[in-house]
């Protein structure tokens, strides 16, 4: 069995600038709820599915699968949950981590997360200065809960 270990966090309003290009990344969910979330996304030139178990603590079990594209399509449009998540992916190495900085548009638009995969849920971590709050036991930041309650509609954020 995959495990997923991770940590995220918000990113500092203006204290970051991507150091390269993103990868644009359009999401949709069969199944939103917590104990089985199972994920369509497109990523770039490719497609996955990904089936997530309940999250512990920060850690949750995996698996994930590549798929023809344009079924990946027909899913999103056809049998997703709606409004898809919508965000481009940058990636930032510091201090011997690759952190995934996703910057939401579409109705999450203004939201920007920085995610970063741990081998060890005791795995020491330097955090960058363009890091903020850890969200990562906030269910409002799970992907799977911004189709529901998008970013734009949170009154105070």
């Amino acid at each position: 069995m995959a495990k997923e270990i991770e940590r995220k966090y918000l990113v500092k309003p203006g204290a970051w600038t991507p150091s390269a290009g993103g990868t644009t990344i359009r999401q949709g969910y069969l199944s939103s709820v917590k104990e089985r979330v199972v994920r369509v996304r497109t990523k770039g030139t490719k497609a996955f599915l990904t089936i997530k178990g309940l999250t512990t603590g920060i850690s949750r079990s995996e698996f994930e699968y590549e798929i023809p594209v344009q079924d990946a399509d027909l899913l999103l449009t056809n049998l997703c949950e709606q409004p898809l998540i919508e965000k481009i992916r940058h990636k930032e190495v510091y201090m011997g981590h690759t952190w995934e900085i996703d910057v939401f548009f579409g109705a999450n638009d203004g939201l920007t997360v920085a995610e970063v995969e741990l081998t060890d849920e005791k795995e020491k971590l330097v955090l960058p200065t363009w890091v903020g709050e850890e969200v990562s036991s906030d269910p409002r930041y799970f992907n799977s809960n911004l189709i529901a309650n998008p970013y734009s509609k949170w009154g105070n954020k």
